[in-house]
């Protein structure tokens, strides 16, 4: 079809006996006018790329780095808290371990304090028990020394209302050595 065409359209126009020309000719093809195109071509490929293409390139280039350092900042910040947690972990596990020995310490502690507190408490208790006894003993003493002397002042009064006689301070003092002699047997 195509072979239609260009041999009507040769028939139409002149023949120069050079293919290349009848082509360009039958095409309408002028060389001034493309070689302007091609100039025009290379002016606004020239202009593309210095105000276009370039900042754009420049502007991508750019990006591409902040992303470039983007990501590495990423790796970065990731390996640290990384590197966090693992000090992190490291520091409670210390933590735990000196929870443990302090309470562990604590313990034995408490147990020397109870003990020791024990051993007070019952030396405390010994003690007031002593003096107890030592009270209990004096009081006993001076009972008995008060029953003497009450035993004594009955039996005088007794024997002075029996003999009907009033004695005298010797004849109490006898009498009351006397009774209480016999009270110590």
């Amino acid at each position: 079809m195509i072979f239609e065409i260009i041999a009507s359209s040769s028939s139409a126009t002149e023949s120069t006996g050079n293919v290349a020309v009848d082509l360009a000719n039958q095409f309408g093809w002028k060389p001034w006018m493309f070689l302007a195109q091609c100039i025009n071509f290379i002016i606004v490929a020239f202009v593309l790329k210095k105000f276009a293409f370039g900042p754009i390139g420049k502007v991508l280039a750019e990006r591409h780095e902040r992303i470039k350092e983007g990501e590495a900042k990423l790796k970065k910040i990731e390996q640290d808290l990384a590197d966090s947690e693992k000090r992190t972990a490291a520091a409670i596990a210390e933590a735990n371990q000196k929870s443990k020995e302090m309470i562990a310490e604590a313990k034995e502690s408490g147990a020397k304090i109870t003990e020791e507190k024990t051993q007070e408490a019952i030396s405390s208790a010994q003690g007031i028990l002593a003096k107890a006894e030592d009270a209990a003993k004096s009081e006993r003493v001076q009972m008995v020394k008060e029953l003497k002397g009450e035993f004594g002042k009955l039996v005088a009064t007794a024997t002075a209302a029996v003999s009907g006689k009033v004695l005298t301070d010797t004849d109490h003092k006898a009498i009351n050595e006397e009774a209480l002699s016999v009270i110590e047997k």
